[in-house]
């Protein structure tokens, strides 16, 4: 073991007992999201963490099992991550195996919180990183049939509001066109990579060279290649992201050719240890790193955006303060930049 994790990863850590505590909201995507509040406890201290698995079943029935997971005990924050290692944590197999990442990472990150406190020390210190302003972006669909008003309506109450979309093949010419106007589309996400899913959106060659053209400064996140969808895309290639596919080192290094940029959202690695790892192997590399959220419904998105404060501040971090994500835009809520706001101890934002 070696990198940042190594320090972390000797931390004493306290665990006697946990607590779960259930999130509800619709959100702009038009779906209700459920996460779960990971709330560990020990030695007077409290860590936190947010299971953003995405299915309400698999949330509820965790919620209904309770906190029966054996954890309570002396470890380090290697030997809790390896204990985590080695349990079941969901109570029947989940929809989909990545949400085993998901849920790891809420109990992770809580011990993370824990020991942090425990320690007295904050994260950006543990890292040897200093918090900056945190830019970052708005995440929407815009329904079907698509039209500009979600965007237009945000935009008119923050103009210097950016975007990240997500085109479907019912985008039109007109639509790129009205969108691109804006000059407010920072990236698109083309979901090429998800398979039975609602967001599911197949290889379309028309469409990718559509958004491809009309937004030529945009990221191009997730397209799914094929021969025809390769060839449009080629000439856009340093503009190519990646997401849904990197959960470790390891699969950046198996993609379909060396990325210039990728999306990194701490709960697909499931582990803090492998989430550092990329950190590292991305900074050696010199790809660019920004960072994604998960319709985060409580201490999640602080810590998402505390993550992208110390490692890639200035990116097009998906990582919007939650109040974005409701159906309807609303006055008052904090612009970008986000100022640095890390908990004294811990691994808290705000």
């Amino acid at each position: 073991m070696a990198g940042l994790y190594a320090d972390l990863a000797a931390l004493p850590l306290a665990v006697d007992s946990y607590e779960l505590e259930p999130r509800e909201r619709d959100v702009s995507s038009a779906f209700t999201r459920v996460t779960t509040i990971v709330r560990l406890r020990g030695d007077g201290e409290e860590g936190v963490g947010e299971d953003v698995t995405y299915d309400a079943e698999d949330q509820r029935s965790l919620q209904q099992a309770g906190p029966s997971a054996p954890l309570a005990g002396e470890h380090t924050l290697g030997s809790f991550s390896a204990l985590l290692g080695s349990l079941e944590l969901f109570p029947a197999p989940p929809h989909f195996e990545v949400y085993r990442n998901y849920r790891r990472w809420a109990f992770e990150a809580a011990a993370l919180d824990l020991a942090l406190r425990q320690a007295g020390r904050p994260f950006a210190d543990a890292v040897g990183r200093e918090a900056r302003p945190v830019t970052f972006v708005v995440s929407m669909r815009l329904g079907e049939p698509p039209t500009a008003e979600p965007v237009l309506r945000r935009l008119a109450l923050y103009p210097s509001l950016r975007f990240k979309l997500d085109p479907t093949s019912s985008w039109t010419d007109e639509l790129v066109a009205e969108l691109a106007a804006t000059g407010a589309v920072e990236s698109v996400d083309l979901k090429g990579r998800y398979t039975g899913t609602v967001i599911d959106q197949p290889a379309d060659a028309q469409l990718y060279r559509r958004v491809a053209e009309g937004f030529p400064s945009a990221l191009i996140e997730d397209p799914a290649l094929t021969p025809e969808t390769d060839a449009v895309l080629a000439p856009h290639r340093d503009r190519i992201s990646w997401d849904e596919p990197i959960h470790s080192v390891a699969d950046i290094e198996a993609l379909p050719f060396p990325p210039r940029v990728i999306n990194v959202k701490p709960s697909r690695f499931g582990t803090v240890e492998a989430l550092l790892a990329t950190y590292e192997h991305c900074a050696a590399r010199g790809i660019r790193v920004y960072g994604g959220g998960q319709f985060e419904l409580g201490p999640g998105r602080g810590q998402i955006q505390y993550l992208a404060s110390l490692f890639h501040p200035d990116a097009a971090n998906d990582v919007a303060p939650g109040e974005y994500n409701e159906p309807e835009p609303r006055p008052g809520l904090p612009t970008s930049p986000l100022a640095p706001a890390p908990a004294s101890v811990g691994f808290r934002w705000g």
